[in-house]
């Protein structure tokens, strides 16, 4: 009895002691193990008379239980310590605002999200995009277009221009998107269906104006296409982009080298309280010039202009987001104010689409 006693006195002082989970197991094998303290004991009885076996079974079985439940007892306290320890170490102040996901805090600019409206409404339409260089030759840049030698668009107020090659030719910085109508035109056969989005330059900076700006331009060459059809567009496009039911417009004789006849078209609307409205009102807006493609720059990129025939039109892409957007000045599109694009710009999912909303 006092051996036993001892061995219990030892084993529950060991459980006591145990400090983490791995310690305790240790005592659990020391004593309970295949060759434990309390194992050993229990392995004896095999040999004892059956009358030893009534007299010290019950006491060793009975150790064993009471070590077995200390153990379990032991390990229940210490997996409780761990666990407040843990829920102390990782404290979660519950009253804080849940922190914006790197996806929601990210915002697509407001150019990129037009030029993505652009090209959803058009390429409904049948246009396929087309694309440029942003330096390009006097021949793209004016000749091809029926600028004509000391045309004002070609002076130095108005183009950026290179220093002159070792051929004493001087490349410039396009001062509209249609050198790449004239690129197209030499590159495929009519029918011709494009928009042209892209970076212009010009030298200009006011609060509507910066050196460097967007465009996008559409061309359609074939062998029936007239100004109905480019009415038609010009319509659809502005419904779907003001996305309102209903628009007027009304065109105004203008000039441009590259398109005879050409026009200026204004849109229908309301400016009241300062903002701006469209399909209502009885102000008018500006907002693109048109035309028929000049004969001389079909003949120039190599076609018969006996033989086809064809409409383009164009317009500023950051005008029409100011416009639509209500963005006042131009120039904040280029100052990189993440405060501003916080507030004006789009999340990364929200793409154009013309049947859940162009802007949702």
């Amino acid at each position: 009895m006092s051996d036993l006693s001892a061995l219990e006195t030892a084993i529950q002082a060991a459980v006591a002691a145990a400090a983490d989970e791995a310690a305790l197991e240790a005592v659990r094998v020391g004593a309970l193990g295949k060759k434990g303290s309390v194992s050993e004991l229990l392995k004896t009885l095999g040999a004892m008379s059956p009358e030893e076996r009534k007299e010290k079974g019950p006491l060793i079985n009975g150790l064993r239980d009471r070590v077995t439940g200390l153990i379990a007892e032991r390990r229940a306290a210490l997996k409780d310590a761990a666990l407040d320890a843990r829920l102390k170490a990782e404290t979660v102040d519950v009253t804080l605002p849940v922190p914006e996901s790197t996806l929601g805090r990210g915002r697509v600019h407001p150019i990129s999200q037009v030029i993505d409206e652009l090209t959803t409404i058009f390429g409904d339409m049948g246009f396929a995009v087309a694309e440029g260089p942003d330096i390009e030759t006097d021949f793209y840049n004016f000749t091809a277009l029926n600028f004509p030698v000391g045309h004002p668009a070609r002076e130095m107020h108005d183009t950026f221009f290179f220093n002159p090659d070792a051929n004493g030719e001087r490349k410039v910085l396009r001062t509209h998107t249609s050198p790449v109508q004239i690129r197209t035109m030499t590159t495929q056969k009519p029918p011709i269906r494009v928009i042209i989005p892209g970076r212009t330059y010009r030298c200009d900076s006011d609060q509507t104006h910066t050196p460097m700006f967007h465009q996008v331009e559409g061309l359609v060459i074939d062998k029936g296409s007239h100004l109905g059809h480019l009415k038609w567009i010009l319509e659809e496009f502005c419904k779907a982009f003001f996305e309102v039911e209903n628009v007027k417009m009304r065109f105004r004789p203008s000039f441009f080298p590259f398109t005879e006849p050409s026009a200026e078209v204004d849109i229908q609307c309301s400016r009241k309280g300062g903002e701006i409205r469209f399909g209502e009102g009885e102000d008018w807006l500006e907002i693109l010039g048109c035309g028929m493609v000049h004969p001389n720059v079909i003949r120039n990129c190599g076609l018969d202009p006996d033989e086809y025939q064809g409409f383009a039109w164009g317009m500023g892409i950051d005008r029409i987001a100011m416009l639509k957007y209500g963005m006042p000045d131009l120039r904040a599109f280029f100052d990189a104010d993440v405060r501003w694009l916080s507030h004006y710009g789009f999340r990364p999912l929200d793409m154009p689409s013309l049947t859940a909303g162009l802007s949702a």
